[in-house]
């Protein structure tokens, strides 16, 4: 068809629809005469040989029938020869000592098949140990791997050899002498200024402007004066200088300065950013009470505000949450709020903390306030603190340790709507949002990922969470509700909890565009001494477009509790539903169809339950028999992948409720969830 509509519309002119017809959807023909059958030929023999096939023969010849013509190669390809010896140099200098010291994570095994490819990708792995030992100035092509092909069996001999040729200095192992930092440099700077160099520790800052405070490199700079020359501390060094925020970019060069004893001095430049910027974000999100909402941050940003590399950052927020479907009855969420923080490239505490990766530690501090308006029913002031370190020992992993997270919530104008629906339900929890909740304490997380790394067929996630809230205070103060003993700080009940939180993700390609989504939750917070339950934005809810999917939000468990229809009279108000103990389980195939559009098919599991029994909560308390109140749902919708958002739409029904007597749920289309959403549900 193509070959049609390219000989229909063939033009001589640039321009008009015949034009854009025949470059747009035409393809001119492959013309036989075009293809070089001999060079194919030798280029495949080529192939065969630098794979093992040392004997193979390749020829080529041309057949038609009428106009359509083939090209039709004949390959012979031999035996294939494999390595019977691997060797490397013999110990007669310091280069052929460190060669011959790699040898034990070599990519050539005997028994292996030959195979060009792989010995090039040896040389390049020797030349990389070899950069971490010293050996600046060795390169790949000071190796020459030679091999004998005389050996019974078709079998190679492999010899690996420093080149006779490799300079001196590619022979030598080099050390640092002295270390220089610019941290205004631009391309007008011409003189290095060694005059104006002040030393701080063991490396040189020139910074005539006074733009930087000079310790700012101590945890930049890894490479000292005295050290072997080792590249990856050299990288990781760059790495962390990028890290620190008011750099854009980094320029180093080596300079030998002393031959004769293989010293290097090195110089790295760096050119700052602008210190202030002024941004607006504009956010769409949806969240995981099935509220569709948009937000706007006016964010101002100080890069290097004491000239330590701290990252002031001052954030105003408003925004806006409505559900979607009018399943809230109007009861929409606005909030405007105030956050400053502060950033620091370091650890700041009382101890020295070491670290050398390429990724610089953090300590952050936040402040903030939001007021948090639910129409028609209360609102909110949210007051919050936290002081605390980031830190990633690696590429795939990420810690969080916050020694204080601190919050105050108090609430105001609560409407005669929602005191009529605490009284109707007589639910606990949802008495409990408008408590004076104020929580302080640590909290750690771990995340461990390789999910960017797109390659792989298998990816992970996993990330692990402990919160600790009033726990010394709470044993010192002898706290303790159920004895009616209730302490308080600064004239507030504080609560008092352990909350462990748990979240798997595993990713399965089958397909280049296409793949199998799994995640398990596994969450339990355990009030005691000042709390008898935890604090409402510290519990755990289930349901919505990013969990149970036949569900509305928030609307499953606790357990198998369910609101007696003579509770609800009088008010339409459809109360959160909430617990201490959250279990729940995701699959989901995910296949491209077409352009931008995914499909998905997929099913939920899960429930939410309470650690202790309370009065008004009959069938809401975790036991042996916690699987066979377990909410299962299934369901397909479609992702539009916009690249910079991802819109979803899911249709989720549900297979079986948690009530009792917990028989299965008979499908009915009528009885289907739908969910409108940003981004993938995990």
């Amino acid at each position: 068809m193509k070959l049609w509509i390219y000989f229909k519309t063939l033009t001589n002119k640039k321009t008009g629809l015949k034009h854009y017809l025949n470059t747009h959807f035409g393809e001119p023909p492959v013309l036989i005469s075009s293809v070089d059958v001999d060079q194919n030929a030798k280029i495949l023999q080529n192939r065969l040989q630098n794979e093992s096939y040392f004997l193979a023969q390749v020829s080529g010849d041309t057949a038609s029938k009428k106009l359509i013509a083939k090209a039709i190669y004949t390959i012979q390809t031999g035996p294939a020869y494999h390595y019977h010896s691997i060797t490397f140099p013999k110990e007669n200098d310091d280069l052929d000592t460190a060669v011959t010291g790699t040898s034990a994570k070599t990519l050539l095994k005997p028994g292996d098949k030959f195979n060009l490819d792989l010995i090039k990708a040896e040389r390049v792995r020797i030349d990389g140990r070899l950069k971490e030992e010293g050996f600046y100035y060795f390169a790949p092509e000071d190796l020459i791997m030679q091999y004998d092909s005389t050996v019974s069996g078709h079998q190679v001999d492999m010899f690996v050899k420093v080149k006779a040729e490799t300079p001196d200095e590619a022979r030598w192992i080099y050390s640092i002498r002295n270390i220089y930092v610019y941290p205004h440099y631009t391309l007008r700077d011409t003189s290095l200024k060694l005059d104006s160099a002040v030393k701080y520790r063991w490396y040189n800052v020139i910074d005539t402007k006074n733009t930087v405070r000079p310790f700012v490199f101590k945890n930049t700079v890894l490479l000292h004066p005295g050290d072997i020359y080792n590249r990856t501390e050299h990288n990781n060094s760059l790495n962390r200088m990028i890290e620190l925020g008011p750099f854009s970019y980094i320029k180093n060069r080596f300079e030998d300065v002393t031959p004769d004893s293989a010293k290097l001095d090195i110089y790295y430049f760096l050119t700052q950013r602008k210190r202030k910027a002024l941004s607006v974000d504009f956010i769409a999100r949806t969240t995981s009470a099935n509220y569709n909402g948009t937000q706007v941050n006016l964010n101002f940003k100080n890069l290097n505000t004491f000239k330590g590399a701290e990252l002031y950052t001052l954030t105003l927020f408003g925004s806006s949450d409505i559900q979607f479907g009018g399943h809230n009855h109007g009861y929409n969420v606005y909030q405007l709020g105030i956050q400053p923080s502060v950033a620091w490239p370091r650890f700041i505490s009382p101890f020295d903390i070491h670290s050398d990766n390429a990724f610089i530690p953090k300590t952050i501090m936040t402040v903030g306030y939001t007021f948090i308006n639910r129409t028609q029913l209360y609102s909110l002031n949210s007051f919050n603190f936290s002081w605390g370190y980031q830190w990633k020992p690696n590429l795939h992993v990420q810690n969080q340790l916050d020694l204080l997270d601190l919050s105050f919530v108090d609430p105001e104008n609560i409407t005669q709507v929602y005191q009529d629906s605490i009284k109707h339900t007589r639910n606990p929890s949802l008495a409990h949002v408008i408590d004076r909740q104020f929580t302080f304490g640590p909290s750690y997380s771990y995340t461990w990922t390789n999910t960017t790394e797109s390659y792989r067929i298998n990816t992970h996630y996993y990330n692990g969470k402990v919160s600790l809230a009033g726990n010394i205070l709470g044993i010192v103060t002898g706290a303790d509700t159920l004895a009616g003993k209730v302490s308080k700080l600064f004239g507030t009940p504080f609560a008092q909890y352990v909350k462990i939180e748990n979240e798997f993700r595993f990713f399965h390609k089958v397909g280049k565009d296409s793949k199998i989504a799994a995640r398990l939750l596994v969450d339990l917070g355990l009030p005691y001494g000042n709390s008898t339950i935890l604090p409402y934005s510290q519990q755990f809810f289930i349901g919505g477009s990013n969990s149970l999917r036949g569900f509305q939000a928030h609307s499953i468990g606790p357990g198998t509790y369910v609101i007696p229809e003579e509770l609800t009279q009088g008010s339409n108000f459809l109360p959160d539903e909430s617990g201490d103990i959250k279990i729940e389980a995701n699959l989901e195939y995910r296949p491209k169809l077409f352009s931008i559009v995914y499909g998905a098919l997929f099913m939920d599991a899960g429930n939410i339950w309470n650690v202790k029994s309370h009065a008004n909560l009959p069938g809401a308390t975790f036991s042996k028999s916690f699987l066979n109140q377990m909410a299962v749902d299934w369901g397909f919708g479609l992702r539009f992948d916009l690249t910079v958002l991802v819109l979803r739409t899911d249709l989720g029904f549900p297979v079986r409720y948690p009530f009792p007597p917990g028989q299965p749920y008979h499908f009915k289309a009528q009885n289907g969830v739908f969910n409108l959403a940003i981004g993938y549900p995990f």
